[in-house]
């Protein structure tokens, strides 16, 4: 089975761990610190912070950015749950805001659109492992006072204007998940220039202890530390992220260039003024209805062709928001390309012969 996603741990990874088992210092360690290192130079930023999953990574980031009680926090209806109930953890109150249909990533026209003077924060979502419109959102937010919180847990590597994820908002969230361009199993990141979101940031991931004092609780916080396992992990995955995204790169050009042909579907775009590197590459399927999707994924899953869905229903309509008021109508853009989208292997284990075979076998069911 051509699977769509698979972790490549090599015996780099392994050594490294057995290091750290054999040390005895298991969280919170030197593996850590190297990580938080390593990842800010990547990024090209001042500052970064290790906690244990994207989800925290946004989580402390709301918080330190002044999310709370009564505030409105601008996100995207179209990604994973956990680009949204950060910002119901703190109190905030959620208000979705539509996406572009060419990038599926939210649309800052419509972010302008619902913006109020109670929005403290936006939360685009560099979705698939492509940067969203960064230009005309700084613009969107700096004019309304918002900050502007990256959630870049999809898109380690990608970049806009030469600069990499992880350095164009006020901070950056990344996951480090199974199924992530790189991976610790679970882990996320946390990175931003601002020594303030920083200093926060690190409390609140340490149940609000006070830095280097012990049982001095300076603020509510949570236990989002990283242990020195996962930590490690991610140092030697780091290492190779830009060799792991050129080859998701090019197996998403080659299988761009094969369905080119086919007028029944869209590939997925890559911005003229950045890259993508390809976390999934998710094609839509003009016209299609819930049954054609399921029979298009069954023909593929039948030729050993894993398929998935990301996402099928957006957030906006799931039960939990539809019980807060949200309806249909809301995000018309959203609804429509959750209805299309289908996605296909391109992950480093994938070869350029599976690519040829992944292609010929969309193209005979679509025409």
């Amino acid at each position: 089975m051509l699977t769509l996603n698979q972790p490549h741990i090599g015996h780099a990874e392994i050594k490294r761990v057995t290091r750290v088992l054999e040390s005895g210092q298991l969280a919170q360690g030197v593996e850590v610190a190297e990580l938080e290192r390593a990842f800010a130079m990547y990024c090209g930023t001042k500052y970064a912070v290790a906690v244990n999953s994207g989800t925290a990574a946004i989580h402390a980031g709301l918080h330190a950015l002044g999310v709370g009680q009564g505030d409105e926090v601008i996100v995207s209806p179209f990604s994973f749950i956990a680009s949204v109930s950060p910002a119901l953890m703190l109190g905030a109150k959620v208000v979705f805001a539509d996406i572009s249909e060419d990038s599926m990533c939210i649309d800052p026209a419509s972010v302008a659109a619902r913006i109020t003077k109670r929005t403290k924060a936006i939360v685009p979502v560099d979705l698939f492992g492509k940067v969203h419109d960064h230009a005309r959102m700084v613009e969107v937010a700096h004019k309304n006072n918002a900050a502007l919180l990256d959630d870049a847990c999809q898109a380690v590597g990608a970049s806009m204007d030469g600069h990499k994820t992880g350095s164009l908002g006020d901070a950056t969230a990344f996951s480090l998940y199974a199924t992530k361009n790189i991976t610790c199993g679970e882990g996320g990141i946390l990175t931003t220039d601002s020594k303030d979101i920083y200093e926060c940031s690190r409390r609140f991931r340490n149940h609000g202890q006070k830095e280097g004092v012990r049982y001095e609780y300076l603020e509510l916080g949570y236990n989002y530390r990283m242990t020195d396992m996962q930590a490690a992990i991610a140092i030697e995955q780091l290492t190779r992220v830009d060799v792991m995204n050129e080859h998701r790169v090019r197996n998403a050009r080659r299988l761009s260039e094969r369905l080119s042909t086919s007028v029944a579907l869209v590939a997925p775009q890559v911005p003229a003024d950045g890259s993508h590197v390809f976390h999934q590459y998710t094609v839509r399927l003009l016209g299609a209805d819930a049954r054609k999707r399921e029979d298009f994924i069954a023909y593929l899953h039948a030729r050993g062709i894993q398929a998935g869905l990301y996402y099928a229903r957006p957030i906006h309509l799931t039960p939990m928001f539809a019980q807060r008021g949200h309806v249909v109508g809301e995000c018309p853009i959203a609804e429509r390309v959750a209805c299309e989208v289908v996605s296909l292997p391109v992950h480093p284990g994938i070869t350029l012969k599976d690519i040829d075979y992944i292609a010929t076998n969309v193209l005979e069911y679509v025409g």
